[in-house]
């Protein structure tokens, strides 16, 4: 069973397919994951003449990823590469004159801040500090950057050696003490520091014990704004969170009066007066149901704010996910030049678009139409020209421009097509989002993926995905995956069952301190919808999610043997013991109404490991990554010990340092591995 190696020889392989397969098309492979590029970032120059932007590459001799940048010319019509090498460039800053590209850099695997020349050239490094950038800004004179800094907790080590060993000991006090994909956390908070273009000498302006998040320069330069939790007890009220203010050249520092609630993503107007931020006032959340919003305020503090589109019954963030990039669950906001309007991303069933309201509020505008996924956005000068980065069913993440006050797809131009020639060669099944009814009549949304050359004839294996979050949605944007388990020969659906995000908090609340319920039905029903298509075998069904879908699936085979063959992937199986192994899992008492030693009998009728006995029958697989930090592989462990005492047909894959992400951005082969692991699993037990 298990998958031969293919870490040195891939990309002799993919290479041989490549010359072998020149003049004609081949059906998609684990393999064909190395070639994909991915357009991940941009940022329009404050002229709207050029854009840059980031593509990503995988190095598979190296097994690793590389982001450099790239400049498209407008006018031109023409792109080209401005950084090479093994590096990672990200957040990417024009100066106010257009004339100098500022970012962040990690190279040698040291992370510093960097200058280039618009017109191209070798980059300039301006400051290197043991930590994490972000937030990078240009003061409006261009002389200064302002950016937030993390340092490492061997910031102060002179000892290089000392700096990259494990620590004696790790003294925990706080709930929130780690996180997937970034693992331990620092000690530090994060700071605001500016630093001069000239000579690069960098100040730490901002002192004390808060964290300063979403630190955003006033556009006179003057004043920097933060969010920021000043509680007590910072995991436990991490929903009250607030906007403080201070000088950019360091000073005391005043807390405004605004809503409690979580809130991110600030921006402030043209003229300074008004400051905006995404965020809600239900500290009762439950966990992730309440929308997101787009909230005004005077930047001075003297009046509260307003949630400008109350009504607009959708998540004002990114919550569409796929594998072409680790999915957003986050969000953006950018002022027009007049002040007037405020841009910013919602998910709307199966979409992520981009849309503005107006300052007197009511009903946004949405300025993309047609099914898409818009992964970021960027605005600048004038604003006549909106640059995207966008992906759909048949597209990966390419570049985009679009006038941000049109709705009209008419006058979208795709700017790049980074694997126009790889998609081109292959031969992809045909994807169509689908409507069907629910157990009670509900409408529920999904995505069916036919095999290339499909043959309506014919009787097909299918598998049914899941998706994870389970605030999150499935969508209209590039999915490997479904595309790679077409080309082995199965229909695929995935769907958006109730308890997911892009239908409502309705929609999303239906779930709430009932897990395995409403939303179990609705994957039935998805499994019945499947089941009754002429050209797929009813009796050769098989299930597979990961995280809340995995979750699902995990319920799934204790509730009915229906499905022949299963692959649970990176699991929750019992949720009172992933209070305390989760990274965020103490934050569970919001869904399920208390802790599990306040509300014992919930969590147990609510974990699959309860009704997992001698009634399971499905042959199942399960895949988890050792470092996961958001679902612990403990999970996996109890899952596996379980049936394997039971005597039931069980096995275990398991990803050394891999966290949570491993199919969306874990190291490569690995994310080929998993891909072959997945299929011949399915192969054994559906064909």
């Amino acid at each position: 069973m298990a998958p031969k190696a293919k870490a040195k020889n891939s990309k002799n392989k993919a290479a041989k397919n490549r010359v072998s397969r020149k003049s004609t098309k081949h059906s998609l492979t684990a393999e064909d994951l190395y070639d994909f590029q991915l357009v991940s970032e941009a940022a329009i120059s404050p002229d709207e003449k050029r854009i840059a932007y980031t593509v990503e590459t995988i190095n598979d001799e190296h097994r690793r990823y590389f982001t450099c940048i790239h400049i498209h010319d407008i006018d031109g019509h023409s792109c080209k590469q401005y950084t090479f090498g093994e590096v990672t460039d990200r957040n990417l800053v024009w100066s106010p004159d257009g004339q100098t590209l500022a970012f962040v850099s990690t190279r040698d695997k040291k992370s510093a801040i960097y200058l280039m020349s618009a017109d191209g050239g070798s980059e300039r490094k301006l400051v290197e500090l043991d930590g994490s950038f972000g937030g990078l800004q240009w003061f409006p004179d261009g002389k200064r950057l302002l950016f937030s800094f993390t340092k490492s907790d061997s910031f102060d080590e002179p000892d290089e050696k000392k700096k990259r060993e494990e620590p004696l000991y790790r003294h925990i006090t706080r709930f929130f003490y780690r996180l997937d994909g970034a693992g331990y956390l620092p000690q530090a908070p994060t700071h605001v520091w500016s630093v001069a273009t000239k000579d690069g000498v960098a100040k730490q302006v901002s002192r004390g014990k808060l964290n300063h998040e979403s630190a955003t320069l006033s556009p006179d330069g003057k004043k920097v704004y933060f969010i920021s939790c000043d509680k007590k007890d910072k995991d436990r009220d991490g929903a009250y969170s607030d906007i403080f203010v201070f000088p950019s050249s360091g000073g005391k520092v005043k807390k405004l009066k605004s809503p409690v609630g979580p809130k991110m993503a600030l921006a402030l107007s043209p003229d300074g007066k008004t400051l905006a931020f995404l965020g809600h006032d239900n500290v009762d959340d439950g966990w992730g149901v309440t929308n997101t919003h787009v909230w005004l305020m005077p930047s001075s503090g003297s009046t509260s704010a307003k949630n400008i589109i109350a009504k607009f019954d959708r998540h004002a963030t990114d919550q569409t996910i796929g594998d072409a990039g680790e999915p957003a669950f986050s969000g953006a906001l950018k002022f027009s030049p007049d002040g007037k309007r405020i841009y910013f991303l919602a998910s709307d069933t199966g979409n992520t678009h981009l849309f503005y309201a107006t300052r007197s509020g009511g009903k946004p505008t949405r300025v993309t139409e047609r099914p898409m996924h818009v992964k970021s956005f960027s605005l600048n000068g004038k604003c006549k020209t909106a640059a995207i980065v966008m992906s759909d069913l048949k597209r990966t993440p390419e570049l985009y421009t679009i006038p941000p006050l049109y709705h009209s797809d008419g006058e979208m131009q795709q700017r790049t097509s980074v694997n126009g020639a790889k998609l081109s060669s292959i031969n992809m099944g045909r994807t169509t989002e689908k409507w069907f009814k629910g157990f009670d009549g509900t409408r529920l949304q999904g995505w069916l993926t036919l095999p290339p050359n499909f043959n309506p004839n014919r009787r097909y294996p299918a598998i049914l995905e899941v998706h994870g979050g389970p605030r999150a949605q499935y969508g209209n944007t590039f999915f490997h995956e479904m595309n790679y388990l077409a080309a082995k020969g199965y229909v695929v659906f995935y769907t958006n069952p109730r308890g997911g995000n892009g239908r409502g908090e309705t929609f999303a609340a239906a779930i709430c301190g009932g897990w395995g319920d409403l939303d179990y039905k609705d994957v039935m029903s998805a499994a019945d919808y499947l089941s009754d298509l002429k050209f797929v075998n009813q009796n050769k069904l098989g299930i597979t999610g990961g995280s809340y879908g995995g979750y699902m699936t995990n319920w799934a085979i204790g509730h009915t043997n229906r499905f022949k063959a299963a692959v649970t992937q990176r699991s929750v199986v019992d949720l009172a013991s992933f209070v305390g192994s989760s990274d965020i899992g103490y934050e569970l008492y919001r869904e399920f109404d208390g802790q599990p030693w306040e509300n014992p009998e919930n969590y147990r009728k609510c974990s699959p490991i309860t009704y997992l006995g001698k009634n399971v029958k499905t042959p199942l697989l399960i895949i988890h990554s050792e470092k996961d930090l958001r679902c612990h592989i403990e999970q996996a462990e109890q899952l596996f010990v379980k049936l394997k005492w039971l005597g039931k047909t069980v096995e275990m894959v398991r990803f050394p340092d891999e966290p949570h992400g491993l199919s969306r951005h874990g190291r490569p082969d690995r994310r080929v591995a998993r891909l072959h692991w997945i299929s011949k699993w399915f192969d054994k037990y559906l064909k």
